[in-house]
């Protein structure tokens, strides 16, 4: 009981961290892909681009919440169907994600976590 209800919090918070990621990104600052309020995006190595899904699920998206899709997207921006059905943003056909311990804009914390997450440049 006690592991259903974590994985439940996990995913409520995966979902409230959705929630407040439904920005495209704006600009690049300092070499780095950051939405509009300045925070730092990333992809992770385990999903595989252009495959339209995400690695990155449960537990997982409550630490890397997915950014949102949001309005039109061209160019290097595309959007893929997540697994719970909503919307995530893609960079060239990579789902895009924020980390939860960056704090402030400009935070880099989760660059190269587990050599598997980084930062979009």
């Amino acid at each position: 009981m006690y592991r259903i209800a974590k994985y439940l919090v996990a995913a409520l918070l995966a979902l409230a961290f959705a929630g407040c990621a439904s920005y495209q990104p704006t600009m690049m600052s300092g070499g780095v892909l950051t939405d509009s309020a300045g925070m730092t995006l990333y992809t992770f190595d385990k999903d595989a681009a252009n495959s339209g899904k995400s690695a990155c699920n449960g537990p997982c998206a409550a630490l890397w919440p997915p950014v949102a899709a949001t309005g039109s997207l061209s160019g290097d921006y595309s959007a893929i169907t997540r697994d719970d059905g909503t919307k995530q943003l893609a960079y060239k056909g990579k789902p895009v994600y924020l980390f939860a311990k960056d704090q402030k804009p400009g935070d880099k914390l989760g660059d190269n976590v587990k050599d598997v997450w980084h930062v979009i440049k």
